[in-house]
C-alpha cells in the first residue's frame, strides 16, 4: 500500500455558525446546531444560489463571484438560523421592528438578510481594499517609485488583514465558533482522507483545510496585490474606482485558485496554499467531542459518507467500523497529532492514512 497524503476531493464545504455547523453538498444544505437544552437540531434545505442555472456559473473566473455572492448569503441565512436558538424571548419588538415588517411583511427577513449582507461586503471593500491606498497616500510626498509603492500598499493590505484576524481571535465569545470551525474542516479532512465518520476519527484529523474561506480570503489579498501593481493610473479617484471595480476579477481568479488547491496536491499548489493554511491555525481551535457531535449531525443530513468511501476508496463500512475508541494497530494516530506542526515546515497535510486500492480486500477490524 501507498501512502494518500493529498486525501481525495468530496465535493461537500461548509462554515461554523453560533453551536453549530452548517455543511453543503451541491444545492443541498444543512445546519447542525447544539440548543440550550443539550439536543442537536438539524434543519435540511436546499440553496440554488443567485442565478440558478446560468451557464455563467459554469464559466472559468466568473463563477468564483458568483460562489463568492451565494456563500455570503447562505452564510448568513444559517448563521440566523442558529442565533435564533439563543435569542433573548422576552426581548421586545421594537418601534422600527414594527415598522420593517409592515412594510415588507413576509419578506422582511430576506430583505433584512440582503441588507445586511451588502453592508457587510461594503465594509470589507472599504477596509482591505480603499484603506491601504489611502494609508499609502500618506507616503506620496516621500516616495516617488510607483512600483514600490505598489509594493507597500500591498504590504499595508496584508498587515491589516492579518490584524483583522488577529483581533477576531481576541474576542471572548469567537473561540467556540473557532472550535466548531475545527470540527467542520475535521470531519471533511476524515472523510476526504478514507476513514469512518467517527467522533474518534473526527477529533485526531487535522482541523486545517485547503479550501478554507480563510485561505480565500488570503487569496484575494494576494491576487489583489499582483493585479493593482501592474494596473496603475494617475487619478487618485479613478484608482479608487478601479480598486472597487476589480474586485469581481480578484475574486473570479482567487477561486479558482483554492477550487485548485482542493483538487490537487503537487508541490506548488502546497506552495500556494501554505499562508492560507497557517492563517487557518488562528481562524480554527480544537473542538470538543460534542462539537463533533454536532458537525457529524450536519455532514450525515446532506452526504453519504459511506458510499463515498465505497466508490472512492474501494471498500464497505459496517456497524464493526463504527467505533468510538482507538483500534490496537492504529499505528498513524501520533502521526496525526503531529500533523499540524509540520505543516508549518512544508505547507502540506499529512494525515498519514494509507491509500486502498479499489481492488485490495480489506480487513475489518476485530
Amino acid at each position: 500500500m501507498k501512502k494518500d497524503k493529498g486525501g481525495r476531493y468530496s465535493g461537500i464545504g461548509g462554515q461554523a455558525v453560533l453551536e453549530g455547523v452548517m455543511m453543503k453538498n451541491k444545492e443541498q444544505y444543512a445546519v447542525a446546531v447544539r440548543k440550550p437544552d443539550g439536543e442537536i437540531d438539524v434543519e435540511v434545505d436546499v440553496y440554488r444560489g443567485v442565478m440558478d442555472d446560468s451557464v455563467l456559473k459554469k464559466v472559468p473566473f466568473i463563477r468564483g463571484i458568483f460562489n463568492f455572492l451565494d456563500s455570503m448569503i447562505l452564510g448568513m441565512r444559517t448563521l440566523n438560523h442558529s442565533v435564533s436558538f439563543y435569542e433573548d424571548e422576552e426581548a421586545k419588538e421594537t418601534a422600527a421592528d414594527k415598522v420593517f415588517n409592515k412594510v415588507f411583511k413576509e419578506k422582511a427577513e430576506n430583505v433584512m438578510l440582503g441588507i445586511v449582507t451588502v453592508i457587510s461586503i461594503l465594509l470589507a471593500i472599504a477596509i482591505f481594499m480603499v484603506l491601504p491606498y489611502f494609508i499609502t497616500s500618506l507616503f506620496e510626498g516621500y516616495i516617488r517609485n510607483v512600483s514600490f509603492m505598489a509594493m507597500i500598499e500591498g504590504l499595508i493590505r496584508i498587515l491589516i488583514f492579518i490584524g483583522y484576524i488577529v483581533a477576531i481571535t481576541m474576542m471572548k465569545d469567537i473561540k467556540r465558533l473557532y472550535q466548531y470551525h475545527g470540527a467542520e474542516h475535521k470531519c471533511i479532512n476524515c472523510i476526504e482522507k478514507g476513514r469512518p465518520l467517527t467522533v474518534h476519527n473526527v477529533m485526531r484529523s487535522s482541523r486545517l483545510h485547503k479550501r478554507c474561506g480563510t485561505s480565500f480570503m488570503f487569496f484575494v489579498v494576494f491576487v489583489s496585490i499582483i493585479v493593482f501593481f501592474f494596473i496603475r493610473v494617475e487619478q487618485p479617484a479613478l484608482r479608487i474606482l478601479l480598486r472597487i471595480a476589480l474586485i469581481p476579477v480578484i475574486a473570479g481568479i482567487s477561486y479558482e485558485i483554492i477550487r485548485l488547491a482542493g483538487r490537487s496536491d503537487n508541490i506548488f499548489v502546497r506552495i500556494l496554499s501554505a499562508p492560507g493554511m497557517m492563517l487557518q491555525k488562528l481562524t480554527t481551535k480544537e473542538p470538543d467531542e460534542d462539537m463533533v457531535q454536532v458537525a457529524i449531525a450536519s455532514v450525515e443530513a446532506i452526504f453519504d459518507w459511506k458510499a463515498y468511501l465505497k466508490d472512492t476508496f474501494g471498500y464497505e463500512i459496517d456497524d464493526s467500523w463504527l467505533r468510538d475508541t482507538p483500534f490496537e494497530d492504529d499505528e498513524d494516530e501520533e502521526e496525526d497529532r503531529e500533523e499540524e506542526s509540520r505543516i508549518e515546515e512544508d505547507g502540506e497535510e499529512e494525515d498519514g492514512i494509507e491509500e486502498t486500492d479499489k481492488n485490495e480486500t480489506v480487513e475489518k477490524p476485530e
